[in-house]
């Protein structure tokens, strides 16, 4: 690799780095949110407020528009990440806990990097799977470790969210290539919004008064930093990095949150959390070496 090309991976790494830290917060975000609001509401007002920041910039700096070529990709990165992931997380944290999902956040990085070898051609090598493997692996004996359970349904949902987030990622992270990193995920919020404005105008709570200050900042971390600064970040870490090696740094973000409930509620930080921490960070570090 020439010096260009080890700064341009380094520096991939190190904005990944900064995208998975924001989206460490989302889902205890999600979970405070949809106590007071609807998931539907909270998918389709979270991706307004985020496409409105988005248009902002987009038209402000003059983007060009994205060819026709690009509407499909931009699609599939709006069903993904715009629409599926929040909706479905929303919908299973109504029956299961934010303990339980990190079991399923545990297995996003193995799914971005299959999406990244079937949509983005990338070739890992055979190392790489194990790191991955045992990473993943690690992150989801943890979660069941410290989880108080869940359900059936709740299971389900996490795992279709799960699949439509990994093809959003890998989508985003191609077009990032062409298009820039928060360019993507600003055009394909923009080409979500009527469909996200009419939910959330159809699901508008009926009592704005019983909304709580804990739901209103639920809502507003999810809409600005989980739904459009960590993905500025997030994609183009993928893009210059590699959407399957950089991509396991997710593996860090149930840690995160962990440490984030420490420091900010006052949990306690079991042994455990640093010991599989210490044995994750070893996977990342090998994931990346052999990406």
């Amino acid at each position: 690799m020439t010096s260009e090309g080890s700064r341009r991976h380094s520096a991939g790494w190190g904005s990944g780095l900064l995208g998975v830290l924001i989206f460490s917060g989302s889902l205890p975000a999600t979970r405070v949110a949809v106590a007071d609001f609807s998931p539907l509401f909270l998918t389709g007002a979270r991706a307004v407020i985020a496409a409105l920041l988005g248009a902002v910039f987009l038209f402000a700096l003059r983007e060009a528009r994205p060819k026709r070529a690009d509407l499909v990709p931009l699609t599939l990165v709006a069903i993904g990440v715009v629409v599926g992931f929040p909706l479905l997380t929303a919908l299973a944290l109504q029956h299961i806990d934010a303990a339980h999902s990190v079991v399923f956040v545990g297995l996003l990085p193995l799914s971005t990097a299959i999406f990244g070898v079937l949509r983005g051609g990338e070739r890992p090598r055979p190392a790489f799977w194990l790191f991955s493997i045992v990473g993943a692996a690690v992150v989801a004996g943890f979660a069941l470790h410290g989880s108080r359970g869940g359900s059936l349904q709740g299971d389900l949902l996490m795992i279709a969210a799960i699949v439509v987030c990994g093809l959003g990622y890998a989508e985003g992270a191609t077009l990032s290539r062409r298009l820039g990193g928060w360019q993507v995920i600003c055009w394909a919020l923009l080409l979500s919004l009527p469909l996200m404005g009419a939910i959330a105008l159809f699901t508008l709570p009926h009592a704005w008064d019983r909304i709580g200050a804990p739901a209103w900042a639920g809502l507003a971390y999810v809409s600005v930093f989980s739904m459009m600064i960590g993905f500025v970040f997030w994609y183009r870490g993928l893009a210059l990095g590699g959407i399957a090696g950089v991509g396991q740094l997710q593996l860090l973000q149930p840690f995160f949150g962990l440490l984030l409930a420490g420091m900010l509620l006052g949990e306690p930080v079991a042994w455990t959390m640093i010991a599989s921490t210490v044995v994750v960070v070893f996977c990342v570090a090998g994931a990346k070496r052999f990406a």
